[in-house]
């Protein structure tokens, strides 16, 4: 069990009283009270100063039970970015129609926090206060580099982090560096910090994560501090920093030597993660995806893991701090939540087995669309029929068919009867990523402790590739991609894992960013991929050129695998036309016969011998289901269609910020002259 809890009370002015869990044995210390603490105390001892550190990294982190891969610290915790793009359906603030554009309306993003409130609340201008205490008076009561020198290498880490988070969703923002007084006299501008340029914060950034680096390069944590900050994570990170700068977002005129700056960092970031033993996940070998799909539960010296949040799994409810995933992503039939919907647009998203694109390939079975696909198909989707196993049943499969009870009409069109009694998801299919096959059902899936890699090495790989290609090394480019694919397992059928025919500049970047968004499905990557590369619309030219469709306009769908009767014909009836009963009896066919099994003879099939459940599942895809693209899960009424607007490219400030700080100064686009591109 990973259990650990720290409260503290009165640690100075700034921090009331707070607590902290962390996945790791003694990454955290055990529950102690801290009395009238102030801040001599923490600078002066390690411990203490420890402590501090650990607070901040918790204000980071995902709440109790988030439901972590489509969690996002900026869009408040929830999914509201993943259904802003293919993965999830349904309406947010960034994809439905507005009458206008305006930062009084809930579209203009109000993460960027409020101005200086009296009580303590968690936004990114208070976690940068409390860095900023730390790193002015950290040095200032002779504590021992060797005690301090770690601790201020993950403070500027986290400043980085919190300013970048800002600067890829406004571009520049207000750069405060040191802690600001609270208490000024008044009519005072002493606290009236303006918007600095984009970029002037990506060279603060770039130079907190140097720092970091420096003070980080000679400590070896223990596996009782997995999690905490590397020097190797902060000059991945700061790969990732200068990839967004470079990319079209920040780049309009395709500047190269953003490039090739964004390639120098990723590279040494590869180059010295590789030093201390990183690399994609392998164990337990490439075929079939089974190292890919088991990379989420092996946690201390994963390698693949540059940079971790951690879970633990305590049942107690001061102590817990649980991934809620596992229970989000599972069916009620499997006594989970099942809340998470994935698209029929990603589903389609992922190749065949030898890396070839499903659209225009003949190889492709739109009935059996489950079978032949890239590895990382089955282990990212539970689609019907699939075996999904538990803790308790590991044979059990989720069957997601439907069927109608009566008639369908034109004002009930869709099928009302459904194997999920107990409820089902809304779009025929679940996500089963990073799902664990050992986890119980005895309490709903609650108290898992899995870690999430925020970065993992494959994306390092990922940003190098893109960076490579940026300085026209399209072959290393490719090389690195297809590493990518290696390690899923696809097959080589034309050379080049399905990238054989992927030639140009822009064929490479498109072919980059496919495969972000399949290695990287549901791990909040895609958001931020297509907003950096503007390919939601096509007012700046970017899917034209890439040859990728734009969001706009669309709609997410997902299944109706409708079952239907040995002629073809319309199944209707109010039972479950495959569910045997104590006879093994069906009112169609038994889904779940007895292996071999020989089909019934009749005058089209002499009396076929079927050897296992795989080749029996295919035999009823092929005779008895009707696959329907389900069209009611993004809204049905007034015609509603995916609606970007560019201004979301760069978001402005909202209005009651502009009103009690009337020095900034408000975004292009949102009534202001603010120039994010500066």
């Amino acid at each position: 069990m990973k259990i650990k809890y720290i409260k503290a009370i009165g640690l100075f002015t700034l921090l009331t009283t707070f607590s902290l869990t962390s996945c790791s044995d003694d990454f955290l210390e055990e529950k102690k009270d801290y009395a009238g603490i102030n801040d001599v105390d923490v600078f002066k001892s390690p411990v203490l100063a420890s402590q501090y550190v650990d607070y901040v990294y918790f204000n980071f982190l995902p709440a109790n039970n988030a439901s972590i891969n489509t969690w996002d610290l900026a869009s408040g915790g929830n999914n509201e970015f993943s259904k802003t793009t293919e993965e999830l359906s349904g309406e947010s603030n960034w994809n439905k129609p507005w009458a206008s554009i305006s930062p009084l309306n809930a579209h203009c993003l109000t993460y960027i926090g409020i101005r200086m409130p009296e009580s303590i609340t968690n936004n990114p201008y208070t976690r940068i206060k409390q860095i900023n205490v730390f790193l002015d008076g950290i040095d200032k009561f002779g504590m021992a580099d060797v005690d301090k020198n770690p601790l201020k290498g993950q403070m500027y880490f986290w400043r980085a982090f919190q300013y970048f988070d800002l600067v890829k969703l406004y571009g520049g923002v207000p750069l405060i560096l040191k802690p600001q007084n609270p208490i000024v006299q008044e009519g005072s501008t002493e606290n009236e910090v303006p918007r600095s340029s984009t970029s002037e914060c990506i060279e603060q950034i770039i130079s907190d994560l140097d720092k970091a680096q420096e003070l980080l390069k000679n400590v070896a944590w223990s596996n009782a501090n997995w999690g905490r900050i590397t020097s190797e994570a902060a000059a991945a990170f700061k790969g990732r920093v200068l990839l967004t700068w470079a990319s079209p977002i920040f780049n309009p005129t395709d500047d190269v030597q953003r490039w090739k700056r964004a390639y120098d960092a990723n590279l040494e970031a590869k180059t010295l993660l590789e030093a201390k033993g990183k690399g994609l996940f392998t164990t337990g070998g490439t075929a079939n995806g089974t190292a890919w799909g088991n990379m989420w539960f092996t946690e201390v010296n994963n390698p693949e893991a540059v940079i971790v949040y951690g879970f633990n799994n305590s049942a107690t409810s001061n102590l817990q701090k649980n991934n809620g995933w596992e229970r989000a992503a599972r069916s009620r039939a499997s006594g989970g939540n099942g809340a998470v919907s994935p698209t029929k647009q990603m589903v389609d998203a992922f190749p065949m087995a030898d890396g070839r694109s499903i659209v225009g390939n003949s190889a492709y079975n739109p009935v059996l669309f489950y079978k032949n696909r890239d590895p990382r198909f089955a282990k990212t989707f539970a689609y019907n029929g699939a075996i999904w196993k538990y803790a308790e049943n590991s044979a059990f499969k989720q069957w997601t068919y439907s069927w109608y009870s009566k008639a369908p009409t034109t004002a009930a069109p869709n099928p009302d009867k459904t194997t999920e009694s107990l409820g089902a998801n809304s779009s025929g299919i679940y996500i089963r990523k990073a799902t664990n096959e050992g986890a119980s059902n005895m309490t709903g899936y609650l108290n898992s402790g899995t870690d999430y890699m925020e970065m993992r090495f494959a994306e390092v790989v990922l940003n190098l590739a893109e960076c490579a290609i940026g300085i026209n090394n399209l072959a290393e480019g490719k090389t690195l991609i297809e590493s990518i694919r290696i390690r899923a397992g696809i097959t080589n059928g034309d050379g080049h894992y399905g990238l054989a025919d992927v030639t140009s500049r822009d064929q490479h970047f498109a072919a980059v960013l496919n495969e972000r968004k399949i290695e990287f499905a549901y791990e909040n990557k895609r958001f931020y991929d297509l907003r950096r590369w503007m390919l939601f619309d096509d007012s700046k030219g970017t899917c034209t050129r890439l040859g990728i469709a734009p969001l706009n306009g669309t709609r997410r769908t997902g299944y109706f695998i409708v079952a239907k009767k040995t002629d073809g014909a319309r199944y209707i009836a109010g039972t479950d036309p495959f569910l045997a009963n104590a006879s093994g009896v069906a009112p169609i066919v038994n889904r779940d016969p007895v292996f071999p099994y020989t089909i019934p003879a009749t005058g089209k099939n002499p009396g076929t011998v079927i050897a296992n459940y795989d080749a029996y599942l295919e035999y009823l895809y092929t005779n008895y289901f009707d696959i329907v693209e389900r069209d009611n899960l993004d809204p049905t009424t007034n015609d509603w269609k995916f609606t970007w607007y560019k201004e979301y490219y760069y978001f402005g400030l909202y209005q009651s910020l502009l009103d009690s700080s009337p020095y900034l100064e408000q975004t292009q686009g949102w009534g202001g002259t603010f120039d994010p591109l500066k």
